[in-house]
């Protein structure tokens, strides 16, 4: 091993563990033990990944992360099927280890490939002074109304979040509702922890930082978890 790569942290991941993890994909594409989507490249992907590491705003804490989370992290963005790049996921360091989570963009994308029938997902957040009108037909909750003003565009009141799976011809599949309370207490299951002891978005954590993206993620991810969890393994997606 060289002085510089021992001198540089950046190059000794790239060596021991960006390099490895993209050699293993590509024995285990060869072998035919891993599938992925006919459109996605996961050469591409892993090359992302590598420059966005490079530049992550929490680098330190990236490269402080244990090899085998930043490992397993990459091969679940491939496995996934998914590219930094195009903002489908992000890469989260936390407690030494590092984890790689769809963004809605992500979540949207592997529920679309695991049925294909699907029109559309559309997701939006709700705002203090909106109007949001909804029904429940057959116990299952419809939007019928949402309007809202630009002026109400604000991430400090944010007060539900919505998803609706669309059919080809537009008509409303499923819809999920959630109200802010209902997000933050989703939060505090995760294991970055964004939420402090009395309850509130720590404003330096990704969800206080973009609230209403992270608000729509959780909608989205509630209203896809079915249609992802009700794949076969044909799918070869996850």
């Amino acid at each position: 091993m060289s002085k510089n790569t021992q001198e540089n942290p950046l190059a000794l991941m790239k060596k021991d563990v960006v390099d490895v993890v993209e050699s293993r994909v590509n024995d285990l594409i060869h072998k035919g033990e891993l599938h992925l989507p006919a459109d996605y490249s996961a050469a591409n992907a892993m090359k992302s990944a590598w420059l966005i590491m490079q530049s992550h705003p929490d680098r330190e804490k990236l490269l402080s992360c244990t090899k085998d989370s930043i490992a397993n992290s990459l091969f679940d963005m491939v496995v996934q099927g998914l590219n930094p790049t195009k903002k489908q996921c992000y890469f989260i360091p936390y407690g030494g280890k590092l984890s790689c989570q769809p963004s809605y963009f992500g979540e949207m994308l592997i529920a679309k490939r695991v049925d294909p029938t699907i029109g559309d997902i559309i997701a939006q957040a709700v705002y203090e002074g909106d109007t949001l009108k909804y029904k429940i037909v057959r116990g299952k909750k419809v939007i019928s109304d949402h309007e809202q003003a630009l002026g109400n565009v604000d991430n400090q009141k944010i007060i539900a979040a919505y998803c609706m799976i669309l059919e080809p011809d537009g008509s409303v599949r499923s819809t999920e509702l959630m109200t802010w309370d209902e997000i933050k207490k989703s939060w505090g299951q995760s294991p970055v922890k964004p939420i402090d002891e009395k309850g509130d978005v720590k404003p330096s954590s990704t969800h206080g930082k973009f609230p209403a993206d992270m608000a729509m993620r959780t909608v989205i991810r509630k209203a896809c978890k079915p249609i992802i969890n009700s794949r076969d393994d044909k799918t070869h997606l996850l």
